[in-house]
């Protein structure tokens, strides 16, 4: 028959399974958060300095820890990140940052953590659920105040990062020898790790981070100035004018 070939064509057709559809690639992480503008002190103690009014630190800090971009950073990426900042730290390479390079961080890498308006340094205790605990050899660990009207009761770098510790560094010093191993640092950026996942899920977000420590309000704007009333009243007429 002529239409035989026809339908043996369309049956073979029919028994071949269907393409299947292509996959849905998952949407790029964003990374900004509300910090435009503002200095941030990663918890390994790496400033971020904004360029701009507009500039994220804090998303700045996440997207290059998050070494894959899916917007999650896993305690491994954040090991490796210690690794990477340790590196820079480290200016000897015998791997140890020792108190030389303790203060190269203290006075060149990050300054701000030791300057500011009514910052003390002399009055530290105990980091509580922070780590290390006193001081020692001229460098700082643990928990202080501010002395002054400041609103803000941090200090060193715990008023511009995540955790409250004004040193991050020396505050990896495990033993206290006054010098921190590479296997302190990566040790605290586990510690750390664990002390930013609070909802216990493996991994941080950008989100998670900002729910920690809400980037402060804007400044109120100044009261307007009250109209000051007029220095003379208008004279009254008098009578017959």
């Amino acid at each position: 028959m002529v239409f035989a070939p026809l339908l043996l064509s369309l049956a073979a057709a029919a028994g071949q399974p269907s393409a299947a559809p292509a996959p849905v690639q998952p949407a790029a992480p964003q990374y900004t958060s509300r910090r435009g503008g503002r200095l941030f002190i990663s918890p390994m103690g790496e400033p971020f300095r904004p360029s701009g009014r507009d500039d994220d630190t804090l998303a700045d800090w996440f997207r290059q820890a998050d070494r894959n971009h899916d917007g999650q950073l896993t305690l491994e990426e954040m090991q490796a990140d210690a690794d990477r900042f340790f590196a820079l730290l480290d200016i000897n390479h015998d791997g140890e940052i020792d108190p030389d390079e303790i203060t190269r961080y203290e006075n060149v890498v990050a300054p701000e953590i030791a300057s500011g308006p009514h910052f003390d340094m002399t009055a530290f205790g105990s980091a509580g659920a922070q780590e290390g605990q006193g001081g020692r050899g001229g460098h700082h660990r643990g928990g202080g105040f501010f002395r002054g009207g400041d609103n803000d009761q941090h200090q060193g770098a715990g008023r511009y990062g995540l955790l409250d510790l004004p040193e991050p560094v020396v505050s990896a010093d495990a033993d206290f020898n006054r010098g921190v191993s590479a296997a302190e640092f990566r040790a605290a950026a586990g510690q750390r790790f664990l002390a930013l996942d609070v909802d216990h899920k493996g991994y941080l977000t950008l989100p998670l981070l900002e729910s920690i420590r809400p980037a402060p309000p804007a400044a109120p704007k100044a009261p307007a100035k009250a109209k000051e009333p007029d220095d003379a009243l208008p004279d009254e007429q008098g009578p017959g004018v």
